[in-house]
């Protein structure tokens, strides 16, 4: 079984750039390419975090608001 690929948004707030790491990534540390960041990738998908996509169809993250 081939893990999908896990969409995340750069954490650096002026970099804010989209990654797309492999799932077999989940609980380790990627290096951002755009500005070096240090990003965590989860280990699994979280209940509070939903995919959406905006009005162009481009992913985006969104965490739910309880």
């Amino acid at each position: 079984m081939m893990l999908s690929p896990i969409r995340l948004i750069c954490p650096n707030l002026g970099c804010r750039s989209l990654l797309c790491v492999p799932g077999a990534t989940r609980g380790k540390t990627v290096r951002c390419r755009q500005c070096g960041t240090l990003v965590s990738v989860p280990k699994s998908a979280s209940s509070n975090e939903l995919a959406v996509q905006d009005d162009e169809g481009s992913p985006m993250a969104k965490a739910s608001q309880d």
